[in-house]
Parts: C-alpha cells; sequence; structure tokens
C-alpha cells in the first residue's frame, strides 16, 4: 500500500498500457475538447480534425481512424487540459502555439458559426499555453475571414 502511494506522489506510473503523450496526441485531444465544447459534436467537426492531423501533424490517413480512437480515449480519460497544455508548453515555440490555435478556430467554425463555448475554450487554451492575446485574436480573425471568403 505504501508503494502505491509513494508512486501516487512520485508521479510515477506503474501501467505499461498507458499513452505515451505526443505533440499530435496533445494536439488532437484539444482539437476534440474543441469539437464537443458546444455540446454538438457536428460530423463535419470530426472531418476536419481528421483532415488537420494529416496536413499539420503528420499523421498517416492509414492510421487516422485508430489515432482518432486513441486521441477520444485520452481525451475522455483526462481530467483537465493541463496534460495536453503542459506538453505544448514544453516542446513548442509561439509559432507553433499559434498555428495550433488557428486548427482549433478551424474545427470551431466548421459547423458554420463560433459557439461561446467553443470561444471561451479556444481563449482558455491560448492562456494555458501562453499565446500572447494580440496572437489569440489574429488566429481567430485569419480563420474567420478565411471562412467567410469560402
Amino acid at each position: 500500500m505504501f508503494e502505491k502511494l509513494k508512486q501516487l506522489f512520485s508521479g510515477v506510473e506503474e501501467d505499461d498500457n498507458k499513452t505515451t503523450m505526443s505533440l499530435e496526441l496533445a494536439a488532437a485531444a484539444l482539437l476534440i475538447e474543441v469539437s464537443k465544447s458546444d455540446y454538438e459534436q457536428d460530423p463535419k467537426e470530426i472531418e476536419k480534425i481528421q483532415e488537420l492531423l494529416v496536413r499539420c501533424f503528420s499523421v498517416s490517413l492509414a492510421n487516422i481512424e485508430h489515432f482518432m480512437t486513441t486521441a477520444t480515449a485520452l481525451n475522455k480519460d483526462s481530467t483537465s487540459l493541463y496534460p495536453f497544455t503542459r506538453y505544448i508548453n514544453d516542446n513548442c515555440n509561439n509559432i507553433e502555439k499559434y498555428e495550433l490555435i488557428v486548427a482549433l478556430w478551424e474545427v470551431a467554425i466548421q459547423d458554420g458559426q463560433i459557439d461561446k463555448y467553443e470561444d471561451h475554450l479556444i481563449r482558455k487554451i491560448s492562456d494555458l499555453i501562453y499565446l500572447p492575446h494580440t496572437e489569440f485574436i489574429r488566429a481567430k480573425l485569419t480563420t474567420t475571414e478565411k471562412a467567410a471568403g469560402k
């Protein structure tokens, strides 16, 4: 029993089945969280997430279904955004963080509107990854202007 407590407080994982965090998984979990934030996960949003993962995060098209299943399970098992935003902070520069926020906006607007819950969550993620507010606004404007020009 004491060993379990020591492992808990030291942060050591005993379970070998745990998924190792990667940039792709962290991004996918955040993208999925945005797609669920308005309580309506539109199929267009899921397709957009898959497209973004293949195009921007080098997930192979052949493995996208398995990867999405893994990312969805990771997102569902998580109780906070911290593991994902921490990984982003530890491994990404401001340009990569900006590109992630653009991707989050692309998912949010995919169903034709940006819900207040989506806006709030993206703002929260932007704050948690220490992206300057001007970059958050620039990402939103770039994405909404691009969507309006379709």
